[in-house]
């Protein structure tokens, strides 16, 4: 069975992707109207398989200089089908994303698929930053 994978926000399904998000280790009690809000301002990917929403990617950028692949999941009944690899091909590959320079993501236990794709671990991690509130 082969996936479709679109941009348009029109077809996400927002009740799906929040039910997913809130049950994860990143985004655990992620609230619906949280989840609404960063869609709004991303660049998102939906995965459909005969018109049901299997999966979700979502991508933070300013189409240039810099990318941040975040909520990437296909939901657990299809996985192992190598949509996932789909996907994040799909979003390697947009056409407005080819002149981005700098993509990152977190990632806990995937990096078998992302290095697929040219990810790798931070070369200097000292360089980065972060602050959570």
């Amino acid at each position: 069975m082969s996936i479709i994978i679109s941009t348009d926000n029109s077809k996400l399904n927002i009740d799906f992707i929040h039910q997913f998000l809130t049950n994860t280790y990143w985004a655990k009690g992620r609230t619906k109207q949280e989840v609404q809000t960063s869609i709004e301002h991303c660049l998102n990917f939906g995965v459909y398989l005969n018109g049901e929403q299997i999966g979700f990617a979502r991508l933070l950028t300013d189409y240039t200089v810099f990318a941040y692949l975040m909520d990437v999941f296909i939901i657990e009944k299809y996985q192992g089908n190598g949509y996932a690899k789909e996907l994040i091909k799909a979003i390697v590959a947009h056409a407005e994303l080819q002149k981005v320079h700098r993509w990152m993501l977190a990632t806990k236990d995937a990096h078998g698929l992302y290095k697929q794709f040219g990810f790798e671990e931070l070369p200097n991690p000292n360089m980065m930053m972060t602050k959570w509130t």
